[in-house]
């Protein structure tokens, strides 16, 4: 019997769609990483009951960090996105979290940019908080082993490969790493929106949305980009058809990210029928009821949708692209 209920969201679903594709389904993802981030702190004495624990979140993370300060008695300050909505901000609130959440801003960047920059001031005035760093500090790697030991156990690791948004780092790479202690042949497939500046596509503008939580427009220290063999960037049309066909095919209601790795995941699948393949729904659809769900009628079908291949990131464009990576560094190109 679980001890609290962030034990129990923490724990993800593995469900069988087809016969080589997996859908390994979370109701909040980061609060595997948040969990295990929190009670190594707490173990190493760096961070003791009582104490408070500071980062920025445009959503997930902040009910993530709130449920595991509340698990272990802590303190919880986020500095929050404007697209914080009502729903969650009254869960913060309730769970005992301070949410200082930020004026609206038509650019990601600069949301981006001003939610660290007010972290920063508000460590200057209590520094004795600790500022979880989740985009930077590795700690939030440390949940995923729990998880790919659940995966082994019900797939194993051989000839895997594992699709998911990069985001952070904290989920596709972690499980990478994890998996591949098991097998050396774990693939791992790294889904990515335009505008993103963490696999080099900050020049091809999605008009429609920067898809939360896999890409940014701000460095990611704790992402290693030689786990990824192969990137998608996918836009929000193309992600949408994703999540709508995921719950009309397979009745997963899961969010944008999700949708746009189910929709990688079939055409990996195609590639190498030789492969299983496991796709990562990182949490529910209720966020998106009306800005993508409210609008099923505008998905097209996945099997009109096909990426174009590039070999360098000057040939990327809308609504799909996919590139071999190679488990190479986050520099240019190499040459011809």
């Amino acid at each position: 019997m679980d001890e609290h209920i962030a034990d129990a969201i923490s724990r993800p679903d593995l469900v069988r769609l087809t016969d080589r594709v997996f859908c390994v389904r979370f109701e909040t993802m980061k609060v595997v990483s948040a969990l295990a981030a929190v009670r190594r702190l707490l173990e190493q004495g760096r961070v003791r009951p009582g104490d408070t624990v500071l980062d920025s979140s445009s959503g997930i993370y902040a009910y993530a960090l709130a449920l595991a300060c509340h698990r272990f008695g802590l303190g919880c300050y986020i500095v929050g996105s404007t697209t914080v909505d009502e729903t969650l901000r009254v869960q913060l609130e309730v769970l005992g979290a301070t949410l200082e959440r930020m004026p609206p801003s038509g650019s990601l960047e600069l949301d981006q940019n001003r939610r660290v920059r007010r972290v920063r001031e508000i460590l200057w005035r209590h520094p004795e908080y600790h500022w979880m760093r989740q985009y930077h500090d590795d700690i939030h790697y440390l949940g995923y082993r729990t998880v790919a030991d659940h995966i082994v156990r019900e797939l194993g690791a051989e000839g895997l490969t594992v699709v998911g948004g990069v985001g952070s780092g904290a989920s596709t790479g972690a499980l990478a790493v994890y998996l591949r202690q098991r097998s050396s042949d774990v693939r791992l497939v790294g889904v990515q929106p335009f505008g993103s500046v963490t696999f080099g596509s900050e020049h091809v503008a999605d008009p429609d949305i920067i898809i939360a939580g896999i890409g940014s427009s701000i460095r990611f220290d704790n992402v290693v980009h030689g786990l990824y063999d192969t990137i998608h960037w996918t836009a929000f049309d193309a992600a949408l058809s994703g999540s709508v066909e995921l719950l009309r095919g397979h009745a997963v209601f899961a969010g944008l990210s999700s949708g746009a790795a189910y929709l990688v995941a079939n055409w990996e699948s195609s590639v190498d029928r030789n492969r299983a393949v496991l796709f990562i729904a990182a949490d529910t659809g209720h966020r998106y009821t009306g800005s993508v769900f409210a609008r099923h009628d505008e998905a097209h079908a996945l099997e009109s949708l096909a990426p174009r291949e590039v070999l360098t990131r000057d040939e990327l464009s809308r609504p799909w692209s996919r590139m071999e990576w190679n488990r190479r560094g986050p520099g240019p190109e190499p040459p011809d």
